[in-house]
């Protein structure tokens, strides 16, 4: 039986690619913005195998950071034995916002709490 590698295969596999300052994956994060899986018939090996394209953003410009992330990426594809070559581009546009993160990432960096209600008072 064949199996077949989906989108969200790629993204599952993307949770353990983590952002190097705020240790949130990017899946969560909303910095992948897409992913193409399409079959690679003249790949060697194992059967079937499947070229990866990656469209990632950064929530801000950083070469040390987004090196790191392009790695990171590269390496957990590599780990796939499914996946013969994988490409990995950045973009900026659209630009990131908080908005694009899961409910789960913005609960782990504490945005979702409401901010406290009441009086305040103050003693000089």
């Amino acid at each position: 039986m064949e199996t077949t590698l989906t989108k969200d295969d790629i993204r599952e596999a993307l949770r353990v690619c983590f952002d190097p300052e705020l240790a949130v994956n990017i899946v969560d994060l909303g910095l992948v913005y897409g992913v193409i899986v399409t079959r690679d018939y003249d790949a060697p090996g194992y059967e079937p195998r499947y070229c990866v394209g990656v469209t990632l953003t950064m929530r801000a410009p950083n070469d040390e950071r987004e090196a790191m992330l392009v790695g990171q990426v590269k390496n957990r594809l590599a780990g796939m034995r499914e996946v013969s070559r994988s490409e990995v581009e950045i973009v900026w546009e659209p630009a990131w916002t908080v908005e694009l993160m899961t409910a789960a990432a913005r609960q782990q960096l504490g945005l979702d709490r409401l901010p406290k209600q009441g009086l305040v008072s103050i003693k000089l």
